[in-house]
């Protein structure tokens, strides 16, 4: 079975803007020896904006007439693999992927055209032009639809007969009726035509207002013709591979015109059904004319003469019977799916698994999803990954195996993603001793929808060997509804092609949903359909811990230790060792005491300004759970960490392990809460209440334990004296010994 290869696709990998005039001349003449049009070289050649002139293209296209020595398709295929193409069968089950289709698929041969034997076609036994054409109009068309047709023609420069725009005012209904009317002469109907140069009919209704593709109605038929190939074998080609053919027509000359069903529902899946079609007919040994793409276009009518032989039809309703049955059978027979295999041929010699790229979390050349909220940090994560690879380090509490990244950035100016790698490289403590191993690529502003970016980005790295690619964000590429399962599935596959062809990682990030996500599974946070979650091998989900005002404080305590005890090793060593004790180093009052008595003046002040930020810098962390889905390797245990821009920092001393995410308390915890919270309110109510009786039971003087006792007893309960020395003392106030008035307690002072 011949593998033919599509040489449009081919061109992906060439460049003409790299190419000399004569290559690019090489290039046409191969698309037209190997049956493509001038158009298909046109659309190619634009890509050169500086060198390409509209029209020159189809100008070199009439002068390449072949020689003894043509330039064919190995030629374009030589100049793409030296372009990064890699041909089939070269280690990788390689081909020519469609960017519509699944990864899976096959080459769509199913006609081996050098062994099949061609069909003869027979003119009718008895010659009724009146029956060919209403049979073509009765298959074709509905009653009240108009139809196109041409009988006059005009002579070209090189005598060459060619149609004009032709009638278009009729329905088939009124022509089928006048045919059966009209004797046997069709030119009392239709008009006479010139027996030299035959007759055209289109095989799509029109509007009745003109003969272009805005004039089509219905997208229903193709035409399939060759003028290069024998016409039995034409005929055998086109019924092995059962084409959906309403009617085929002879032209009177060396081709069979198929009128073949597509049943488009717009002019843009009638592109596209084409274009597959002629694909098909293509690598199935039928040099299909690509001229007649369009839906409009004139076929030749039957039941008219030319040049000594006539156009009728060969035969009608052939093949499969809709465009759906025939497309199904094509994939169904050709699939690239492997054979099952029996688990006794590999029980004692297993295949290898791909080697891990994050240790315990992902393998090479397969996919990961970060996921999390806005506020988490996901590009920095990112960034710090693609540094991680880079130079064979931890990534958060995970190993990394060294080797080259593709961070593909969608979102930020080139100059900022620049900046962002040198500062996290340096927030890390890390020299940049691999930095040649990640490679960027700047798209914002110019970032395509992902089905058109995967080709181009697989096309470019090909030859680097890439361990990762990153892309960040995906929002920048997502094509289709989020919240859709067979949308976001096709979304998804681009990220298998890219990790296929490429035999490395994709790692890319989402958004969470909105709403607080502590209570949700690491895998229903995403947003969109839950396609998200399940598609990746890995799942690494960010939540936010709801940190708490006395933490906060346990971690600015932390910081003023760090900055003083540095101040002092730099500056007064001798005194740190001999007079700051293990606890003092913990205390950031006592560190500061130190400071003031044993560090200069200045020094002082440069520490005291470093203490500030510090604090600002404890104040301006977030603290994040890190949680996983895998396939591939055990679940492992949550990861606490702390976003202190730019980089996240594992909390290896277990500040956030008792942390709750937000809204993930459960419902005991949330209730205690809930009644310490009110029994606070309450505390602080009483101590507003005993705080107003000191400032007024003794007309604003200060007042005795005995005053304040008639006070809160006068609203008719008792109040004890011991209950009110225990308010005076619970409330930070004191009774002065010399004249037994409550007063407010000052630091250090206890009169009581």
């Amino acid at each position: 079975m011949e593998y033919k290869l599509n040489h449009i696709a081919l061109l992906e990998y060439l460049d003409p803007t790299n190419l000399s005039y004569q290559e690019w001349v090489n290039v046409g003449m191969a698309l037209k020896y190997e049956g493509y049009t001038a158009s298909e070289w046109d659309d190619w050649s634009k890509r050169d904006v500086s060198r390409y002139h509209p029209g020159e293209c189809f100008k070199k296209w009439i002068s390449f007439e072949g020689s003894g020595t043509p330039v064919t398709g190995a030629t374009i295929m030589q100049m793409a693999k030296e372009g990064g193409w890699v041909p089939r069968g070269s280690g990788r089950e390689d081909r020519e992927l469609g960017w519509d289709d699944e990864i899976s698929g096959g080459d769509y041969v199913v006609v081996d055209k050098n062994w099949i034997e061609g069909k003869e076609i027979h003119e009718p036994a008895v010659w009724n032009p009146v029956q060919q054409l209403t049979t073509y109009l009765s298959i074709l068309f509905e009653a009240s639809e108009q139809v196109g047709y041409v009988v006059d023609t005009w002579q070209n420069d090189e005598g060459k007969f060619l149609p004009t725009k032709g009638a278009w005012d009729r329905t088939a209904g009124e022509l089928i009726q006048r045919l059966n009317q009209c004797d046997g002469d069709i030119g009392s109907v239709l008009g006479d035509y010139n027996p030299e140069a035959g007759a055209w009919i289109r095989f799509n209704p029109l509007d009745g207002k003109g003969v272009k593709n805005e004039n089509v109605t219905e997208f229903r038929y193709a035409l399939v013709e060759s003028d290069t190939m024998d016409i039995e074998k034409q005929n055998a080609i086109m019924r092995e591979l059962e084409l959906p053919i309403a009617v085929m027509v002879y032209s009177g000359s060396k081709s069979l015109h198929a009128i073949v069903r597509v049943d488009a529902a717009n002019y843009d899946e009638y592109r596209k059904r084409v274009d597959y079609l002629y694909d098909i007919c293509r690598k199935n040994g039928i040099n299909v004319d690509s001229q007649n793409r369009n839906p409009s276009r004139l076929s030749r009518m039957p039941g008219v003469e030319r040049k000594d032989k006539k156009q009728f039809i060969v035969d009608t309703n052939i093949g499969k019977g809709s465009w759906e049955e025939w497309q199904n059978w094509i994939e169904d027979i050709n699939d690239d799916l492997p054979d099952p295999e029996k688990l006794t041929d590999y029980w004692d010699k297993m295949p290898e698994l791909a080697p891990p790229l994050i240790h315990g979390v992902l393998r090479q050349g397969h996919k990961l999803l970060l996921a999390g909220p806005s506020k988490a940090g996901k590009s920095f994560s990112l960034i710090e990954l693609s540094i991680a690879i880079a130079e064979g380090v931890r990534w958060l509490a995970w190993q990394c195996t060294q080797g080259k990244v593709l961070y593909v950035n969608l979102e930020l100016d080139r100059a900022s993603c620049l900046h962002r790698f040198k500062d996290v490289y340096a927030e890390l403590g890390l020299l940049p001793a691999n930095i040649d191993n990640i490679e960027i690529w700047n798209l914002r502003g110019k970032s395509v929808p992902m089905d058109k970016l995967a080709p181009k980005l697989i096309r470019r790295s090909a030859k680097k060997q890439y361990a990762a690619v990153i892309v960040d964000p995906i929002y920048k590429v997502l094509t289709g509804d989020e919240n859709s399962a067979d949308q976001m599935a096709h979304f998804t596959n681009q990220f298998d092609k890219i990790a296929t062809e490429l035999g490395a990682s994709v790692i890319y990030c989402h958004h969470h949903s909105k709403g607080a996500q502590g209570g949700k599974k690491s895998m229903d946070r995403a947003s969109g359909s839950g396609v998200f979650a399940r598609d990746p091998d890995a799942l690494i989900d960010l939540v936010e811990l709801d940190i708490t005002e006395s933490l906060l404080k346990q971690e600015e305590n932390k910081a003023i230790c760090v900055v003083y005890k540095r101040y002092f090793v730099q500056h007064n060593p001798v005194y740190l060792a001999q007079s700051v004790s293990q606890d003092d180093e913990l205390s950031a009052k006592a560190m500061e005491d130190h400071a003031k008595r044993a560090l200069y003046s200045d020094v002082l002040s440069m520490a005291a300004a470093e203490v500030k930020r510090a604090v600002e810098a404890v104040r301006g962390r977030s603290a994040w759970r890190v949680e996983g889905t895998l396939r591939e390797y055990a679940k492992f245990k949550p990861v606490n960490m702390w976003f202190a821009y730019p980089i996240h920092r594992v909390d290896d001393v277990g500040s956030l392990k008792d942390i709750e995410p937000e809204g993930d308390a459960p419902a005991w915890k949330k209730a205690s809460g809930s009644r310490k919270d009110k029994a606070q309110k309450e505390r602080r109510s009483k101590a507003e209440e005993f705080e107003d009786a000191v400032a007024n039971c003794n007309m604003g003087d200060p007042p005795t334990v005995k005053d304040l006792q008639e006070w809160f007893s006068s609203t008719g309960k008792e109040v004890a004296e011991r209950t009110v020395r225990d308010w005076v003392a619970k409330f930070g106030f004191m009774i002065d010994k010399n004249n037994g008035n409550v007063v407010v307690k000052k630091n250090g002072e206890n009169h009581d």
